[in-house]
């Protein structure tokens, strides 16, 4: 195979090297093809264009494989806890115990926030979307974390990563307090770090809280599952603003904004909006199943298939068996899940469904499993937000240790042409 990829126009050849990564993944290396053509390309959604590289996530979506630094997502999702996968996405490698627990505890130490913060979340109505909240929340911490990080030092660095781990939670928890009217909660140092967000979202103040390890366990889990996703819409964006030099917490912000877009970290709570749909119009599956394979129809499946994963989402499988787990220890009867594990075994039965590879992803079994939990579908992204906190650090982090350049998108003009102004008079 050569080395090279040759582009011809107009009788002229150009020579561009190829690049192969660790997992035999080619590309052509185009950064000087304009100054060699003086021409771009044009890639509408990037869906062929690699904007960096990263040693963090692999992904495979032909083959339904998903990497955190080598480790399959699989096997991390069962041995791993939701801390040790951080620390392994940001610092690249597993900790040992005496890492894990240094890290655990530094965390704690930074788990407050200033109580001026508690007047800014008062300022916003009930009504307002969590997501919004979160991202200026989220922003506002610059306010009372001016200094900018030293990159090129490893203990400042190491430190505004922790920072935010500790303090991300809590806004994510005051958050949907704040929706569900309770009082605001600082949870508990004895807990570990998942745990103790359970305790801050949902400790009643006059009941004791109680811990059920097989909720705790799917909450951990969902968080793994979505902790990275190589150069999607959100990461991206924290990338591409971190590139100016803006700040963590500034790129952290942007990147929940670019969540919060329904094609991207909301597709969880558009699954649960269409469930709801389906349940005030009878609750008849099979009629909506119709209705999906009608291209004439305007009504769109929710939470099946994947942009990327062209088989089964590898996360999907992870996570049913947690849904399960949980609605079954919950007891939980809902006609809204009811309606979701019927559109479920009609999907996987279907033989439309099956043919092109429409199978249930993760968004769908977050949403089930969010909703059997108790948390307000407005919030599913947040949830999504929290557990994408330490791939949007590890990204943001590798950008900046790699001093990548800014980011500065080419486009096509397709506009008018030069043309004289004419006066307001004349016009």
């Amino acid at each position: 195979m050569s080395d090279n990829a040759t582009l011809e126009y107009k009788g002229e050849k150009y020579d561009f090297p190829v690049i192969k990564g660790t997992e035999d993944e080619l590309a052509i290396d185009i950064k000087t093809l304009r100054s060699l053509t003086t021409m771009t390309t044009l890639d509408p959604g990037y869906k062929n264009t690699g904007s960096c590289e990263s040693a963090i996530t692999f992904l495979d979506g032909e083959k339904g494989i998903l990497r955190y630094r080598g480790y399959s997502i699989e096997e991390l999702a069962e041995k791993a806890d939701f801390l040790e996968v951080a620390y392994l996405l940001i610092f690249g490698e597993l900790p040992n115990k005496e890492q894990l627990d240094a890290f655990h505890h530094d965390i704690i130490e930074e788990s407050t926030v200033d109580e001026e913060m508690k007047k800014i979340l008062d300022a916003f109505p009930k009504s307002a979307h969590p997501m919004g909240v979160l991202s200026s929340l989220t922003s506002a911490l610059i306010a009372f974390n001016p200094t900018t990080v030293d990159v090129s030092s490893e203990k400042a660095m190491y430190y505004a990563i922790v920072r935010i781990l500790a303090k991300f939670p809590i806004l994510v928890a005051w958050t949907m307090r704040k929706k569900k009217g309770l009082p605001l909660d600082y949870g508990d140092d004895s807990l570990g770090y998942v745990e103790n967000i359970h305790k801050m979202m949902f400790k009643r103040p006059n009941k004791e809280y109680k811990k059920n390890q097989i909720v705790i366990d799917a909450l951990d889990k969902l968080l793994i599952l979505h902790a990275d996703h190589e150069q999607n819409c959100s990461t991206s964006t924290v990338r591409i603003v971190g590139s100016s030099h803006a700040g963590l917490f500034a790129s952290l912000s942007a990147g929940i904004s670019a969540l919060w877009g329904p094609l991207h970290g909301g597709a969880n709570q558009a699954v649960l909006e269409m469930l709801q749909a389906i349940e005030e119009d009878g609750g008849d599956t099979k009629k909506y199943m119709a209705k999906a394979k009608d291209k004439n129809d305007p009504f769109r499946l929710m939470g099946f298939g994947h942009r990327v994963y062209k088989n089964f989402d590898p996360r999907a499988k992870i996570i049913k068996k947690a849904a399960d787990e949980v609605l079954g220890d919950l007891g939980i009867e809902d006609p809204i899940l009811e309606i979701a594990k019927g559109l479920e075994k009609e999907a996987l039965e279907d033989q439309y469904f099956v043919d092109r590879k429409l199978y249930p992803n993760v968004d769908f079994y977050s949403g089930i499993i969010y909703r059997a939990l108790g948390i307000p579908t407005e919030m599913f992204t947040v949830m999504f937000a929290l557990g994408r906190l330490p791939g949007w650090i590890a990204q943001w982090r590798e950008m900046r240790l790699r001093n990548e350049p800014i980011g500065r998108p080419r486009q096509l003009y397709i506009g008018e042409n030069s043309r004289p102004f004419v006066t307001v008079a004349k016009r």
